[in-house]
C-alpha cells in the first residue's frame, strides 16, 4: 500500500480547475452559433527558479491587439483577435476558430515584485514573468545545536 500526503492546497486547485471548466462549458458555442464575440485564451502558470511564469496560447493576436496591466494586485491579459476579411461569410464550410475581444484576469499572490513584470509574444504564446520578492522566496534555516 502506498501512502499519499494530503495536500488541501493541491485539492482546492482541483476544485478551482473543475469550476473553471464549468463555466467555461456554459459559454462555449455550439454549431451553428457565430465564432466571433468573447472567447478565453487557455493559460498554464508555473513557477521557474524566482519567477512565476504565465503562458496564454493566443495564435493569430498581433503585439498591436494585446494589453498586459496590473492594477491592485490583479493581473489583466486583455485583446482582440480579428478574422480575416478575405473570405465571405458565405465562403465557409465550417468556422470553428474564436474570434473577438478576450480578457482574463489573476490574482497575483503575495511578493510579486509588480514593478518588474516581463511580457513577450513569440509564435502566438504569451509569456509573462512575474518576479517574487526577495522576502518571498524560500530561505533555508540554519538548525543551532544548543
Amino acid at each position: 500500500m502506498t501512502l499519499v500526503r494530503w495536500d488541501p492546497y493541491r485539492e482546492l486547485l482541483s476544485v478551482h480547475d473543475r469550476v473553471n471548466r464549468l463555466f467555461s462549458n456554459a459559454f462555449t458555442r455550439t454549431d451553428g452559433e457565430e465564432a466571433s464575440g468573447f472567447w478565453v485564451p487557455p493559460v498554464d502558470i508555473y513557477e521557474e527558479g524566482d519567477n512565476l511564469i504565465l503562458k496564454a496560447e493566443l495564435p493569430g493576436v498581433r503585439k498591436e491587439d494585446l494589453d498586459v496591466s496590473v492594477e491592485n494586485n490583479l493581473l489583466t491579459l486583455s485583446g482582440e483577435r480579428r478574422q480575416e476579411s478575405e473570405v465571405k461569410e458565405d465562403q465557409f464550410h465550417r468556422l470553428e476558430r474564436f474570434y473577438g475581444k478576450f480578457t482574463r484576469s489573476f490574482t497575483l499572490p503575495v511578493g510579486i515584485q509588480t514593478g518588474h513584470i516581463h511580457a513577450e509574444v513569440r509564435d502566438g504564446i504569451l509569456t509573462v514573468t512575474l518576479p517574487k520578492a526577495e522576502e518571498a522566496k524560500p530561505k533555508r534555516i540554519q538548525i543551532k545545536a544548543a
